[in-house]
């Protein structure tokens, strides 16, 4: 693993915080933009709540759903989440397009190297099989004429067991956060 990966899976979520406190610094909140980033955040939630309900971890790769789209939609859902806040703190205002540089470097760093380190993992376990699949898939951002892969469906059972609703929790937190932040700034 080189070190860049190494760094990025060991410290992404630790540096994510600083960069949620960058964002909030900057943010600029009203109640139409909550509303209009949560719709997106939203989005995000269920992109990776498909993902989630079909990923089983470390016992078959996952090409169902939307893995048969992107072979990231957990990454593609946090994206769309971290838009959604940006969107909320109205990251055009003011400083606001501070907080959307600092976001999004952390997510141009972090996430391509781990979507990297991971593509090695898998690649690793599951050979040629991976390889086919990756020739057919892109690696983010989704390809939506694709066709849908035939294998095991939807699971809510596997969604809880990824522990997905905590990212449902993290979202409902930061939107929580921004409206005491709107009412603290007396927007």
């Amino acid at each position: 693993m080189s070190r860049a990966a190494e760094f990025a899976m060991r410290f992404r979520v630790r540096l994510g915080y600083p960069v949620a406190l960058v964002f909030l610094a900057f943010a600029r909140p009203l109640q139409d933009s909550i509303l209009i980033g949560g719709v997106i955040a939203m989005l995000g939630l269920c992109v990776r709540a498909a993902a989630a309900g079909h990923l089983r971890k470390h016992e078959q790769l996952a090409i169902a759903g939307p893995y048969a789209r992107t072979r990231n939609p957990l990454y593609l859902g946090s994206a769309l989440m971290a838009a959604g806040f940006l969107v909320a703190g109205r990251f055009w205002v003011e400083e606001g397009w501070i907080a959307a540089v600092v976001v999004a470097a952390y997510f141009g760093y972090f996430y391509r190297a781990v979507m990297k380190r991971e593509e090695g993992e898998l690649r690793a376990r599951y050979g040629p099989v991976f390889d086919e699949y990756a020739a057919q898939v892109p690696l983010f951002l989704p390809r939506l004429g694709s066709k849908t892969a035939a294998s095991e469906g939807f699971s809510w059972a596997q969604y809880w067991r990824n522990r997905e609703y905590q990212a449902a929790l993290g979202v409902l937190g930061g939107m929580g956060a921004l409206w005491a932040l709107m009412l603290v700034q007396g927007s």
